[in-house]
């Protein structure tokens, strides 16, 4: 198996840990929105988990196989583009802000977490959703 086959099982992988971490996100609102804090706290920490995977499997992927170009035509490309750069600048800003929501969390400070986590969780979503969008585009769309 060279790095290509490896790279592209990786890719496929992430797709899955990314759709994990979208449903984790939502499933995770949903129980918020219950009041079911003990089960909003596992999924949020799921999603935590599954980012945190996706970056260290990106990365890896990147370092074998490098950058991907898109085989579509340019009039999808341009969608595209604007798509994957606004997803890559949310992911760099969505890092940090996790990272303090789970402080907050676990310092018990609600009010500040709820109030950060009302711009961070849609941030987070989309960027898991666009990744996705992302990986079918690049591997599936134009195949």
């Amino acid at each position: 198996m060279n790095s290509q086959a490896i790279g592209d099982g990786l890719a496929h992988f992430n797709a899955g840990l990314n759709l994990t971490s979208a449903v984790l996100l939502v499933t995770g609102l949903i129980y918020i929105r219950r009041k079911e804090i003990r089960m909003h706290r596992r999924c949020m920490l799921g999603a935590v988990v599954s980012s945190a995977l996706f970056l260290v499997f990106y990365l890896l992927r990147a370092a074998l196989t490098g950058t991907h170009a898109f085989p579509g035509p340019d009039s999808v490309r341009r969608v595209y583009l604007v798509i994957l750069i606004s997803h890559m600048i949310l992911a760099v800003v969505v890092v940090p802000l996790v990272i303090r929501l789970l402080y907050l969390a676990r310092h018990y400070r609600f009010k500040a977490h709820r109030r950060l986590a009302r711009w961070t969780y849609p941030a987070w979503l989309y960027t898991s959703v666009t990744g996705l969008f992302v990986y079918f585009m690049l591997y599936h769309a134009y195949v």
